[in-house]
């Protein structure tokens, strides 16, 4: 088949009607046909030519050429795509080396297995400028709800139409025992949109609580002029939901407006995620009030908080705790998942009793330790001090408040305190040293004598065995076995040493060591917080 006067402007149509089915730029075909035609002129011409071909855009005209670069002589290696300034001069005037040399070559006639080549490279080529337009199209749109069209069902996963291509919808990502039939149309949150080898990958969710968020967006107009901002959302798809709202004007009730006229506008929403219950809840700065609105419709009698701990204690009456606690923990799980903190919920009797047991051990660790009668370590314990430690470096100011305590009583109760700490130090100590500790982990910055007992027991003796354990060997965690939590217990874990001040500790030890450059430990730190800032 040769490119004849009678189908040159036909290339171009084909081009045209390509380019319009698959939506993309006519140019990208037309790119795409003169590397087929190229390929097809090289395998009659000589793989080793550097054959090129150029289509008038305007008249379809197929040009073949013959390009010939000049190269130094010692770096001749193509003879038939290159040549040296000497050979140069037969064909141009003062050549030097860059120089190309283009000489027009008659056209080639395209047989059976050469014309299938240049089919399937322009079809190769389509594919891939429709691929990088689908990702285009789609990669600023993560992160908003799209209508779909199902088209089939593999393995449980919902492959959906998107117009320019296909999404899928993971079965882990609908609601409950969602059924889809070719055909139907879905409302889908665009979670992740990645660029992979056999074309972009859109997955879908309608289980992320971004979800819910972006459904209200829609329906509440405050919402979506700013005016009203989601600031948390938890949910457990299908069954029921949390979310907090807040107002930036005074006038407008952020609760109100989202539920709208007669519930309409939440209604909605609930009717788009299979009538999951959805709780609005004011948003509050202040933690404790916003998980006593979080665990509505409980009412909660007292909360204590622990921001170091990132942990909440919520004391309920008797009849109250069932409902604060939800079906199969629901309620306290979401309200968990909403303020960011562990919840504990006790009676108020299971408070009661708490308390008093906690008030009785450390009366009796001030008596046993600091030989003080009961009615002098309960003054102690009630003053707030709960251990040794408080009383042997505490301000002596705070001692004095104290009712019968003046300087020569505080003096001697810090001295007895530190004189008993020192000998627990000690006997640590010299156990620890028994057991075989090194000087390199007894020195080591952050460390107590207790902590260096235990590591010890454990057979960690030296720095370098200390730098090879891992974050959760020393603060503890948890490990799924055979589908069921299994807690891991840490070395360090019963002296409150948390699993990011364990990552410190070993990392520290480890520059210690050499084996970690800080400035790489700095680069990383930079990128994380880029990474969080984003």
């Amino acid at each position: 088949m040769a490119i004849t006067s009678a189908n040159q402007l036909e290339l171009l149509q084909t081009a045209e009607a390509v380019a319009r089915e698959k939506m993309i730029d006519p140019g990208l075909v037309v790119e795409a046909m003169e590397e087929s035609l190229a390929r097809a002129a090289k395998s009659r011409y000589g793989a080793e030519m550097d054959i090129r071909v150029s289509i008038d855009r305007k008249t379809g005209k197929a040009t073949f050429t013959r390009v010939r670069t000049v190269v130094e002589e010692d770096a001749l290696e193509n003879y038939q795509a290159e040549m040296t300034v000497a050979q140069a001069k037969q064909y141009m005037e003062d050549p030097s080396v860059g120089d190309t040399l283009v000489e027009e070559v008659p056209p080639v006639e395209l047989g059976r297995i050469a014309a299938q080549s240049a089919k399937q490279v322009i079809l190769q080529k389509v594919r891939e400028a429709e691929r990088d337009r689908q990702y285009e199209e789609f990669k600023d749109r993560a992160g908003t709800i799209i209508n779909a069209l199902v088209k089939r069902e593999e393995y449980g996963n919902v492959i959906v139409d998107v117009g320019a291509g296909e999404a899928i919808l993971r079965r882990n990502e609908k609601i409950g025992r969602e059924a889809y039939r070719p055909g139907d149309r879905i409302r889908c949150y665009i979670k992740e949109v990645r660029r992979e080898p056999r074309g972009p990958q859109i997955f879908l969710s309608r289980t992320a609580p971004e979800f819910m968020a972006e459904l209200f967006k829609m329906e509440v107009p405050e919402i979506y002029d700013g005016i009203i901002e989601i600031k948390a959302v938890a949910r457990d798809p299908g069954s029921r939901a949390k979310i907090a709202v807040v107002s930036y004007d005074n006038s407008i009730d952020p609760v109100g407006a989202c539920v709208g006229m007669r519930g309409s506008r939440v209604q909605a929403v609930v009717n788009e995620l299979q009538g999951e219950k959805i709780d609005i809840i004011p948003w509050n700065e202040n933690i404790p009030t916003f998980l006593v609105n979080a665990l509505q419709p409980a009412e909660v009698s007292k909360v204590v908080l622990d921001e170091e701990a990132g942990k909440i204690e919520v004391v309920v009456p008797e009849e109250q705790l069932s409902l604060a606690i939800g079906r199969r923990g629901q309620n306290v799980r979401l309200a968990s998942q909403l303020t960011g903190l562990d919840i504990d919920i006790m009676t108020e009797e299971e408070e009661s009793k708490r308390r008093q047991a906690e008030f009785e051990s450390r009366t009796k660790l001030f008596m046993d330790t600091l030989d003080l009668d009961e009615f002098f370590a309960q003054l102690l314990v009630s003053e707030g001090f709960t251990n040794l430690e408080e009383v042997a470096y505490v301000d002596v100011d705070e001692l004095l408040v104290i009712d019968g305590v003046d300087e020569g009583t505080a003096g001697e109760l810090q001295a007895r305190a530190r004189d008993y700490l020192e000998a627990q130090n000690k006997k640590s100590l010299d156990h620890a040293i028994e057991l075989g500790a090194q000087e390199s982990l007894i020195n080591y910055e952050g460390l107590t004598p207790q902590m260096v007992e235990a590591l010890a027991e454990d057979g960690v003796l030296t720095l370098e065995d200390f730098a090879t354990c891992a974050d959760w060997e020393l603060a503890g965690g948890w490990t799924t076995v055979k589908g069921e939590r299994v807690k891991d217990d840490g070395v360090l874990e019963k002296f409150d040493v948390s699993l990011e001040e364990a990552q410190d500790m070993i990392m520290n030890a480890r520059v210690m060591l050499g084996w970690v450059d800080p400035a790489d430990l700095a680069a990383e730190g930079e990128e994380d917080a880029e990474e969080d800032e984003a």
